[in-house]
């Protein structure tokens, strides 16, 4: 892969500036999946994303799309699942399975880039307090969907969510939102732009917008006891 850096272990990330504009993003290969490593990405609005056998990949995109909280657009269908499912939500309780359910083969393919490298690396940020799942589950307490992603400073950057019934993802979106308001978070970080966060609320901004809203958050301290969510969907309305 020219024009990008190939990382040692104990490499720092290249300037961001140094990243491609095709494929949009690309700065850097290797360096491995460690605690540290990804810590270190995500304070710079870096994160991986490659398909085994490949290498590590590091992106950092431009533009970034990002959901501000204050934005967030919660559809009158949405709310009107919101007030009647019988669903219910926790937080880091099944962290492992929330991966593991986003990493599954989905309808439109054959599987997803969340290898057993990235399964195993983000469950050691998870035993750390740095990632975090929100999961929506149904009567039975069967997992039905949900989403992960890392928290630093006021910014959680997600990486993936999955539905097994309608609306579960979007749910589980709505409810991150509300623990985060509640937590004094800024936003989401959505990576690329998609239709399905377009639809939430979610807008792209410059990479330099993006890294000047990380550094003003990046270092104040989450506290552990932010990360509860209302056991009832319809709580989440005002």
């Amino acid at each position: 892969m020219p024009g990008i850096a190939r990382l040692a272990p104990g490499d720092d990330f290249p300037p961001t500036r140094y990243a491609l504009s095709y494929p949009n993003g690309l700065l850097a290969a290797g360096g491995g999946l460690s605690p540290e490593r990804l810590v270190a990405a995500y304070r710079r609005g870096i994160f991986p994303w490659y398909e085994p056998p490949q290498p590590v990949l590091w992106w950092t995109p431009d533009p970034r799309s990002v959901l501000y909280l204050n934005e967030l657009h919660i559809s009158r269908s949405l709310r009107k699942t919101l007030r009647v499912a019988p669903l219910q939500l926790s937080v880091d309780r099944r962290f492992a399975s929330v991966m593991e359910a986003c990493a599954a083969p989905r309808r439109d393919s054959d599987g997803t880039w969340i290898s057993e490298d990235m399964l195993q690396a983000y469950q050691a940020l998870h035993r750390r307090g740095i990632a975090h799942s929100v999961e929506v589950l149904n009567g039975n307490g069967d997992l039905v969907g949900g989403l992960y992603g890392v928290a630093q400073g006021r910014v959680f950057f997600g990486e993936s969510m999955f539905s097994r019934v309608p609306s579960a993802s979007r749910i589980a979106l709505v409810a991150l939102v509300h623990l985060l308001r509640r937590a004094g978070f800024l936003l989401v970080d959505c990576q690329i732009e998609s239709e399905h966060m377009n639809r939430m609320g979610a807008r792209n901004i410059s990479r330099l917008d993006f890294e000047a809203e990380l550094a003003q958050t990046v270092d104040k301290r989450i506290e552990p006891s932010i990360w509860v969510l209302p056991t009832h969907c319809g709580d989440l309305l005002p």
